[in-house]
């Protein structure tokens, strides 16, 4: 039976509005390169625990929709953005999406999961869904952006959400709201692990 949080269960807009807004502000390493692929995974894999999420091109014509763009895995002080666009799924990729060693606490995983066996097929393992963990502690909310609002006491911005993942050069908007949204997966996930 999980334990009961002595969290506040909800959070109103007005409320998060309120909150001073947050980002990460460690080391963010944005790999284009097919061939830092490997490096990369290597340093993952000192970790059994990370903050995981995807980014997707929007489509604004229905029926339509685009390949992941970019997956963000967050270390406790390092985010890397891996731009799948460019690097492919390689073979490191895949152990580390079927690895049940590392856990990928994220929100919203199934369609992270999903987007990205379209990409090339892969047997997820270790996915750790933070909205399910957070009912579970008898929260109301499930979003990442109310998630840590609740959590963490800050504001994240979502304005660079529905930008072009598949822009040649990601600007720092896009860069700091992919990173930082990795990056609260791992702290929501620490907050509600320690109750």
């Amino acid at each position: 039976m999980p334990q009961k949080h002595n969290f506040q269960l909800t959070i109103s807009n007005e409320e998060i509005n309120d909150l001073p807004q947050g980002a990460f502000e460690g080391k963010v390493v944005v790999v284009s390169e097919p061939r830092l692929v490997p490096q990369v995974f290597e340093q993952v894999a000192e970790h059994n625990l990370v903050g995981f999420d995807t980014e997707t091109k929007p489509v604004f014509v229905r029926g339509q929709q685009n390949n992941v763009s970019l997956m963000q895995i967050a270390l406790p002080d390092t985010v890397f953005l891996i731009r799948l666009k460019f690097t492919g799924m390689q073979p490191a990729i895949i152990n580390f999406l079927e690895n049940n060693s590392i856990q990928k606490a994220g929100v919203a995983l199934r369609d992270d999961i999903k987007a990205l066996q379209r990409l090339k097929f892969y047997e997820p393992a270790g996915f750790i869904e933070l909205a399910d963990l957070s009912k579970q502690a008898g929260l109301q909310v499930e979003s990442v952006k109310k998630l840590t609002a609740l959590l963490l006491g800050f504001r994240i911005s979502k304005s660079a959400q529905t930008s072009n993942w598949e822009a040649e050069v990601l600007n720092e908007k896009q860069i700091s709201y992919a990173a930082t949204d990795a990056w609260v997966c791992l702290q929501i996930y620490k907050k509600l692990a320690a109750g």
